[in-house]
């Protein structure tokens, strides 16, 4: 550097003239380029991508941040770091969008990728650009596409009949949230139950696997998040249990053959056998049927509707007694969980004792239930030992299981099985913006691959939805083709494959993005995966995250990547919340307003007391915190605070307000604080570099071997004095607590406390001479390097001025002698009571210790006689006792 790069800095903090130039500077040098293949200690720092929408939101900026951090730290640490970004770009929201602006998906979704990539861009993110991905480019999708075929063809992915959500008028299938009272939430039509072909993943193939290995993950990854996932794959134990019929055997799973006798119906979905063999010649089971299909077929709906039933009027026969059981159609029960069909235990089960009840049922107790219990008011649902079970009275659930096998499985009515409560992943889509379905349907050859040579399926870009189906089984160009096998004219797939497909691989893709080869040059892959530091919202805890590990077992199966899981560490950061505020109108709707919008009168603590909206200046409600929402109306737009405070105010709250795990509360005052400490810095460096001993700045021109750790033996030939010491290791305590609090404890609000502590001891440091400089001098670099994973931009410009390129250097070492304290804060007590304290030399002996206490004026005043007793807690206290 020049000696013009050491000048003194502006006087003034101003963001906005730094942050673009530093910007400008990354990119020129290409500071955030990985290799394919590195050399040496290197690391993979993910955070989950966004969908393209078309404006950053502050869970963005919380979450890039976050990633943000760690590759910069780990950068200053000598790996080599790879941290990417790319856009989930598929999905029904640009659909819904190009509806209602008469627009293409595609021109909206690449507009809107253009436009936040700039909004990424102005965080100052560490990004290597260069492997920036969209998925809905051929590109990318060619090699899901690819994979789809080998996995047909393998047998991991089949297709058959789904009852879904049909909206008439739109002609498309909706997801169950996007029925609303039984109506589709776009055309207001009642929506039908339909049974269309689907394709299906056998991800229950790997259900044992996903479940296993979540134990591997466990120093990595959060509890919470592993508890999450085995409840959602849900292996249980249980017994196929059958029960016979003249109408047909009826075979039921259930994890507690313990009830068995005290069964006293069975209830079967709407759609099962003998459900529909019963309403063939019953007009009013046929109607209810019917009803039950109109329902939703969520889980979760299923378990919080009224219980509805109809007997069928057939029975089966209980395989113990042979006690003829009436068979009910029952709309709790679903067709696809288990059998479709349950044995109604209304004493053990809640759901069968609210349908019990509701219908006059009989409730049969065969557990003990304690004292205290009334089952006469709610199921008794915990296991304990057999009553009113004839033969197997007294047992337990163990030894019941034991002799219920012994008996019926001879006989073929009972088999031990383990189930789980994962089901196979549907991934067609009834909609036009997503990745085309490699399939062709033959009238003679059925369902055909699309042949590799002839991949991608392209999706033609240049089509504006109208709402009214799937443009694609409109379009004769795109449908219309020939059988791979016979050469007859066949039907390309116009389904569209699930967003999560291409969210379930893109990280692998990340290692070689322009790779033509396959899925991810083989090369690369074995450099980088699996990705070292996931980060991501916890409401992809699930679905995403179990996607995710299940493919990259598929694509290790097919020889594209090693190993058993994809992410070996996950940060999940909590949501972002803000203060919301409404009116309710005449028809007692609320109107929410921004709080951009609202002034407010706060108390001594920043209390809301009154919010006024500013345009009329009449009072609003106070809705208190919530997470920032649409809905709500009280997002925060990350440019207006990058415009007023710049880019690193926004990144040091973001760390700062909150641990990352945990929901952050959006404080315009804790925007301002953030701001304060930038500032103070600012102005101390400038402080420092317009001091009298800066003109000797070539004393302290220290190569990498000399700083920090032995940065003041090349010219201190005096012991330093006790602030010299208090300082210097306040410096290096900071350093070492900034590496536990992002690498090991990943705790980046104490990081920066830990930061604002040395400000603060530096700030009431005085330099008086060349020593006492040289002391300020290696605190406000370690400072700066130390922030710089927080405020890059801030931390670039001033390092500068010391001629230290951000880029180059290294986090600094802790030098152990500065950590060494050469005296100790002893507490002195009379009886037990604190009376005051002393600064001793460590090496004091205990009666030193002794006699230093006893002659302070503060405690002689309580000295009214001779000890008893003196006491001596080692480097702690000393308690005279009279």
């Amino acid at each position: 550097m020049t000696d013009a790069a050491s000048a003194i800095a502006p006087t003034d903090y101003q963001p906005a003239a730094i942050e673009p130039s530093v910007q400008a500077d990354w990119h020129a040098r290409q500071c955030f380029a990985a290799p394919d293949q590195p050399t040496g200690p290197h690391r993979y720092v993910l955070s989950m991508f966004p969908y393209p929408s078309g404006k950053l939101h502050m869970g963005h900026v919380r979450n890039y941040t976050i990633g943000d951090v760690m590759s910069r730290f780990y950068r200053l640490k000598g790996e080599n770091v790879m941290q990417p970004m790319g856009w989930d770009a598929f999905g029904l929201p640009a659909e819904n969008a190009a509806i209602a602006h008469n627009v293409a998906p595609a021109k909206w979704t690449f507009e809107n990728i253009d436009y936040m990539r700039n909004q990424l861009k102005s965080l100052g993110l560490a990004v290597d650009w260069n492997r920036e991905v969209a998925t809905c480019t051929p590109e990318y999708y060619r090699w899901e596409q690819w994979l789809f075929v080998q996995l047909y063809k393998k047998g991991l992915i089949y297709r058959k009949l789904s009852t879904v959500n049909w909206d008439p008028i739109d002609q498309t299938v909706l997801a169950n949230e996007q029925v609303i009272d039984g109506r589709g939430w776009r055309s207001g039509a009642l929506v039908e139950k339909r049974d269309i072909p689907m394709y299906y993943f056998r991800i229950t193939d790997y259900a044992q696997e996903l479940l296993d290995d979540l134990d591997t993950l466990a120093d990595g990854w959060p509890q919470q998040v592993i508890a999450m996932q085995k409840n959602w794959i849900g292996r249980s134990t249980g017994m196929d249990i059958t029960f016979p019929s003249v109408h047909g055997d009826l075979t039921v799973f259930t994890t507690r053959p313990d009830t068995l006798m005290g069964v006293t119906y069975v209830a079967v979905a709407a759609e099962h056998p003998l459900a529909i063999q019963a309403s063939s010649n019953n007009p009013a089971l046929k109607a209810f049927c019917d009803e039950c299909r109109m329902g939703s077929v969520a889980e979760a709906d299923v378990a919080t509707a009224d219980k509805k039933g109809m007997a069928t009027g057939l029975f089966v026969q209980h395989p113990v007694t042979g006690e003829d059981l009436p068979v009910w159609v029952a709309n709790y029960v679903l067709m696809t969980y288990g059998s479709g069909a349950v044995m109604a235990v209304a004493a053990h089960d809640e759901r069968d004792f609210e349908f019990a009840q509701q219908y006059n049922l009989p409730i049969k107790q065969v557990i003990a239930t304690p004292d205290d219990f009334d089952i006469s008011t709610t199921a008794y649902t915990e296991r304990g030992i057999l009553i009113n079970s004839g033969e197997f009275d007294g047992l337990d659930f163990d030894g019941v299981f034991a002799a219920l096998e012994a008996k019926l499985a001879p006989k073929g009515q009972a088999t031990a099985k383990v189930q789980f409560r994962l089901r196979d992943w549907g991934v067609s889509r009834q909609r036009y913006w997503g990745c085309p379905i490699p399939m062709i349907n033959c009238d003679a050859c059925g369902q055909v691959p699309v042949p590799e040579d002839q991949l991608p399926v392209v999706l033609p870009t240049d089509v504006v939805p109208d709402g009214s189906g799937n443009p694609l089984a409109k379009m004769p160009s795109f449908y219309e083709t020939t059988c791979p096998s016979c050469a007859a004219p066949a039907r390309r797939e116009t389904d569209t494959l699930d967003t999560f497909v291409e969210s379930s691989w893109y990280y692998a893709r990340y290692a070689s993005p322009q790779y033509q080869g396959g899925m991810v040059d083989p090369a690369a892959a074995q450099s980088w995966l699996p990705v070292d530091q996931y980060v991501g919202g916890v409401e992809h805890a699930i679905l995403h995250l179990l996607y995710a590990r299940f493919f990259h077992k598929l694509m290790r199966d097919e020889g594209v990547v090693q190993g058993n899981e994809p992410f070996k560490r996950l940060l999940t950061q909590g949501m972002v919340l803000a203060d919301t505020f409404y009116r309710t109108n005449d028809a007692g709707k609320k109107i929410w307003f921004n709080p951009a919008d609202v002034e407010l009168d706060k108390d001594e603590k920043s209390r809301i007391l009154a919010a006024r909206l500013k345009s009329d200046g009449q009072p609003v409600e106070i809705g208190g915190m919530e997470k920032m929402s649409k809905s709500k109306n009280n997002g925060v737009d990350p440019q207006a605070i990058i415009d007023q405070y710049g880019a690193d105010t926004a990144r040091v709250f973001m760390m700062f307000a909150a641990p990352p795990d945990q929901s952050l509360e959006w404080s315009d005052a804790g925007v301002e604080g953030a701001h304060r400490f930038l500032k103070r810095v600012w102005r101390q460096v400038n402080k420092h570099l317009s001091s009298e001993f800066s003109t000797q700045k070539n004393v302290f021109r220290f190569s990498q071997e000399l700083f920090p750790s032995t940065l003041l033996s090349a010219f201190v030939s005096k012991d330093l004095t006790t602030d010299d010491k208090d300082l210097r290791r306040k410096t290096h305590e900071t350093i070492a607590k900034i590496e536990s609090d992002i690498h090991d404890r990943q705790s980046f609000n104490t990081a920066i406390a830990a930061l604002m502590e040395l400000s603060n001891a530096i700030g009431k440091f005085e330099v008086r001479n060349l020593t006492n400089y040289a002391v300020e001098r290696e605190a406000l670099i370690c400072l700066l390097i130390s922030l710089s994973p927080f405020a890059p931009h801030m931390a670039q410009t001033l390092l500068h001025h010391f001629d230290i390129d951000l880029i180059s250097t290294t986090f600094p070492a802790v030098d152990p002698s500065a950590l060494v304290k050469s005296t100790q804060t002893i507490v002195v007590q009379v009886n037990g009571k604190r009376r005051g304290q002393l600064d001793a030399p460590v090496e004091s002996s205990e009666d030193e210790l002794k006699a230093m206490a006893k002659a302070l004026p503060e405690v002689q005043a309580f000295l009214t006689g001779p000890t008893k007793k003196e006491i001596v807690v080692k480097n702690k206290l000393v308690n005279l006792v009279v």
